[in-house]
């Protein structure tokens, strides 16, 4: 017998999305991971799906960052690399998503050997064969990885400067946050030299750490987007900020609590975020690792957060403007999402 949701369910099944913070790695499906940690039996990920499961089990944000590291040591090929995409794609294209900006981390993929052509090479070919097998636009970020300092900065900017994808649109940094500090000139002047050959920048910033890596990430880096920005509300000033720019901020809900950075879904800070007037998207970040998907983000926005179609048509339509889609391109995913509200 349907329920009083269903409805709503079925306009959010229905409603054409964007996703703009969301990992490579991190978006191996289990059955993905599975066909990995087989391939590599030599790895640190266990082969059997009830353990791999269990793997997933996060302690904390350090204990997150040491399983993904694990699950990132299995991409060794670049027909590894070409198995994630087109494997993403095809999870995502299920959930009527249009177009994704892809996070990878390349450096982590250098360090286990593979040529910066040979991994270009594999993004390359995996955008052609998502956009032609499944109808799916696929633009990537590249990321540093914080941890990993001034060696992961340059590692990072030298791929993105000599052997840039075809659909590379942004760079970024990731990882754990409190390690960053010490490096800041160095990853300073990478975003700088992004940037100069235009690149977006779109780092991530105050999902661990308070509102001084938001303002860092804002005045060291250039931020044209930030990846979480939770901690924004500790700071007024920055709220302020945040609303007058309208500086979008990429909010994954889900991910947050299976971190640790927020108890449950309920005391999220995302429903305050809007209520200040923020400009906020809903991404799922790594999704088959917290158990989750982009649909179900906008489904907990609905049940947990009670926003109803229009507020939800209105993330979505965030998704597209905060995009680097072309105008055409905005406008005709804008004009479906429309023609879904009476």
């Amino acid at each position: 017998m349907p329920t009083e949701t269903t409805p709503l369910l079925a306009f959010i099944d229905a409603l054409p999305k964007v996703e703009l913070h969301v990992h490579l790695v991190g978006s191996a499906s289990v059955p993905t991971v599975l066909e990995l940690a087989r391939r590599h039996p030599d790895g640190p990920v266990p082969a059997d799906e009830r353990e791999l499961r269990a793997f997933y089990a996060f302690r904390d944000f350090p204990h997150f960052a040491e399983v993904y590291e694990s699950v990132s040591s299995l991409v060794r090929t670049p027909e590894d690399v070409g198995t994630l995409v087109f494997g993403v794609a095809r999870d995502l294209a299920a959930q009527n998503v249009r177009y994704v900006e892809l996070t990878v981390t390349p450096y982590t993929h250098q360090r286990a050997g593979m040529p910066m052509p040979a991994i270009t090479e594999a993004l390359d070919h995996a955008v052609r064969e998502a956009r032609d097998r499944l109808g799916i636009r696929v633009a990537y970020i590249f990321d540093i990885p914080g941890e990993f300092g001034a060696d992961g900065a340059r590692g990072t900017i030298d791929h993105a400067l000599s052997h840039p994808p075809e659909a590379l649109v942004g760079f970024g940094i990731g990882g754990i946050e409190q390690m960053r500090p010490p490096h800041r000139d160095a990853f300073r002047d990478a975003f700088a030299a992004a940037r100069a050959a235009g690149l977006r920048s779109l780092p991530h910033a105050g999902e661990m750490t308070g509102p001084e890596t938001i303002w860092e990430a804002i005045d060291g880096l250039g931020a044209e987007r930030i990846g979480h920005g939770i901690s924004c509300l500790d700071d007024p000033r920055l709220i302020a900020h945040l609303r007058e720019t309208q500086l979008p901020l990429e909010v994954c809900p889900t991910s947050n609590v299976c971190t640790g950075q927020v108890a449950d879904l309920a005391s999220h800070p995302m429903p305050r975020m809007l209520a200040e007037g923020l400009f906020v998207t809903l991404n799922s970040d790594d999704p088959p690792m917290f158990n989750t998907t982009l649909t179900g983000e906008y489904q907990v926005a609905a049940e947990v957060f009670g926003l109803g179609r229009e507020d939800l048509a209105a993330l979505a339509r965030n998704a597209v403007t905060a995009s680097s889609l072309d105008d055409e391109a905005r406008k005709a995913i804008t004009t479906d999402i429309n023609a879904l509200l009476p």
